[in-house]
């Protein structure tokens, strides 16, 4: 049987379609619980276009899809279960360095990535806030 989508696996899907609105989505994230697999002692992540992703997943048999890729062997895939404001309110500034969420990112046609932007992000670490917190345009 096959478990009923989370309410933001379900604005991912619409946003993706070309429907919805993107602040709608933000706050879903938000207020959402996230699956966020824990490796090496830290929060599991990836570097591409000079952005570093934390992963999220919006369930677990979202988290399964991941981990058959990505987990060594049989091991389990031991995880957090963070809300999406605390990803990018506290975790993503502590980081250091230009990072985002990436959420469902082994669910084909599902995926959503939310940048490091004003409005997702914290001002002080969003990548097109200038130094005072001033959006650039």
């Amino acid at each position: 049987m096959q478990q009923p989508r989370t309410v933001l696996a379900e604005r991912i899907a619409e946003r993706r379609r070309g429907g919805d609105d993107p602040r709608a989505l933000v706050g879903e994230m938000r207020r959402s619980v996230l699956l966020v697999p824990v490796a090496g002692g830290g929060l599991w992540s990836v570097r591409a276009g000079g952005v570093r992703w934390v992963c999220g997943f919006t369930d677990e048999a979202a988290l399964a899809r991941f981990a058959l890729h990505q987990a060594p062997g049989d091991q389990p895939l031991d995880y957090a279960a963070l809300l999406g404001a605390r990803i990018v309110d506290e975790l993503v500034p502590a980081l250091g360095e230009p990072a985002g969420l990436a959420v469902d990112i082994a669910t084909e046609d599902g995926a959503m990535f939310f940048p490091p932007v004003a409005g997702i992000v914290p001002d002080a670490v969003a990548v097109d806030a200038g130094p005072a917190g001033e959006v650039r345009s």
